[in-house]
């Protein structure tokens, strides 16, 4: 596999997010996040870990984007943290937060690194969580006019957004099982949060285009390619349930299908926080959609689970290669949901926004060894060609992430970084995979 194998147009980037590098979490003006709090209790994350430095990225961003940049990478995927511009969600700018993002943006331009900004990465102003967040319909505003202002003041330099990351992840982990920020449980905070979520994914759209006509238009799914345990009809439906909760939600109606109530009768709560006209203001005609493909998942039925009558067979259950996360290895999978996106009606473009893996890294003489994470990433770039040699329109794939970050309930056990942070130290190194990363972007026939 060679880089020229994918063809000159098909661009390569790292990714990020503000809360898991940042760092300065009071710094600058900035008001306080659902994760800065979320963080405080005792038990919420792995060993008690706290993003509250984290790798520093808010003081070591232009030293990160020299590395960036000797590191050959052409595009660098981050997020705003709104709680930095609107340190009360809404009303009053932090100018200092402004200051902050305009001089990453100015830094990127200077060493010809293309920004992608994702508007929304998990970090809900606490502000606005005390007034209901996502629960609370008033969001569409609230997001609305920090959209708005994000793009009127960035948006002469950075042509390329997205809305959402992940909206599954951040409403089901957040609103309903309570393991992420801000640890509300229950079906009656999820269906309102997951409605009004999907709504500002397409009014973001909407807003963008508004105010810019010239963007580049995204937003991201996590997307796992699920299958039945065995051919049992039983384990079959199980499998069916968990795959339309994970993987069509939020995508369906985007593109004007409706919630996919047809495959979870459990989802039709969601349209009691439906009002008039919603149907058409859940679609928007996006530019690209973003996969974020790390795995697959096995299913099997289970009496006991309420609901969705299923439950997940681990992977060291199964004793199949995994990562330190306990995540199959499986690079099929990204495959499998290319090829399974692209058969929807009216997609105009894929790019996988988030693909990579966390491993134990073997420090020895100062050097950074994680075989296991480039052959992680090679193996799942080939399936990433596979899909577009067939046909899938698939043009970018984005290495989560460029640095090693908190992992959000696991807190900094898990690595996933091209580039070792020492957070005793704050000591930048390029691991193995990164080096690996670097010959394969600059020579094209590597």
């Amino acid at each position: 596999m060679r880089k020229s194998d994918f063809g000159e147009n098909f661009n390569w980037w790292v990714s990020t997010a503000a809360y898991q590098i940042e760092g300065a979490y009071q710094d600058g003006g900035k008001g306080l996040s659902i994760w800065d709090q979320f963080v405080k209790k005792k038990g919420n994350i792995l060993n008690n870990d706290h993003a509250n430095i984290s790798a520093d990225f808010y003081n070591r961003f232009e030293g990160d984007l020299a590395l960036m940049k000797a590191m050959g990478i052409p595009n660098f995927r981050f997020s705003i943290s709104w709680s930095r511009i609107f340190p009360n969600g809404t009303g009053s700018v932090n100018q200092e937060g402004v200051d902050f993002y305009n001089k990453l943006i100015d830094n990127c331009l200077e060493y010809n690194i293309e920004p992608w900004i994702t508007l929304y990465h998990w970090d809900l102003p606490f502000a606005l969580e005390k007034l209901g967040g996502w629960t609370n319909r008033d969001i569409l505003h609230w997001f609305g006019e920090y959209a708005s202002f994000c793009i009127r003041t960035f948006g002469d330099r950075v042509q390329n957004w997205m809305i959402l990351n992940e909206p599954m992840v951040f409403t089901g982990a957040g609103y309903f099982l309570g393991v992420h920020a801000p640890g509300r449980r229950k079906l009656s905070n999820f269906f309102p949060a997951a409605h009004h979520a999907a709504l500002c994914q397409a009014e973001g759209g909407r807003i963008i285009r508004s105010e810019r006509n010239n963007m580049n238009i995204g937003t991201t799914f996590s997307y796992t390619h699920v299958e039945p345990y065995s051919t049992r009809l039983r384990d079959i439906k199980s499998a069916s349930r968990i795959d339309t909760l994970l993987n069509r939600t939020f995508i369906e109606p985007l593109i004007g299908l409706g919630y996919p109530i047809d495959g979870l009768a459990s989802l039709q709560p969601i349209e009691k926080w439906m009002k008039e006209g919603d149907d058409q203001k859940l679609r928007f005609n996006m530019d690209f959609i973003g996969l974020q493909c790390y795995t697959r998942e096995i299913i099997k039925h289970s009496y006991l689970t309420p609901i969705l009558k299923a439950k997940l067979v681990s992977a060291s259950k199964r004793n199949v290669d995994r990562t330190s996360m306990n995540w199959e290895v499986y690079p099929e999978s990204i495959y499998h949901c290319l090829k399974r996106v692209s058969e929807y009606p009216g997609i105009k473009s894929l790019i996988i926004t988030e693909n990579g893996a966390s491993f134990p890294d073997l420090e020895k003489e100062g050097e950074i060894y994680d075989n296991q994470r480039k052959v992680y990433l090679e193996s799942h770039m080939k399936q990433v060609l596979r899909a577009k040699k067939e046909g899938v329109d698939v043009n970018g794939y984005f290495v989560w992430s460029f640095i090693d970050n908190f992992e959000w309930a696991e807190g900094f056990m898990p690595r996933f970084g091209l580039v070792h942070i020492n957070y005793s130290t704050q000591k930048r190194t390029i691991k193995y995979s990164g080096k690996w990363f670097k010959n394969f972007l600059k020579k094209p026939h590597y």
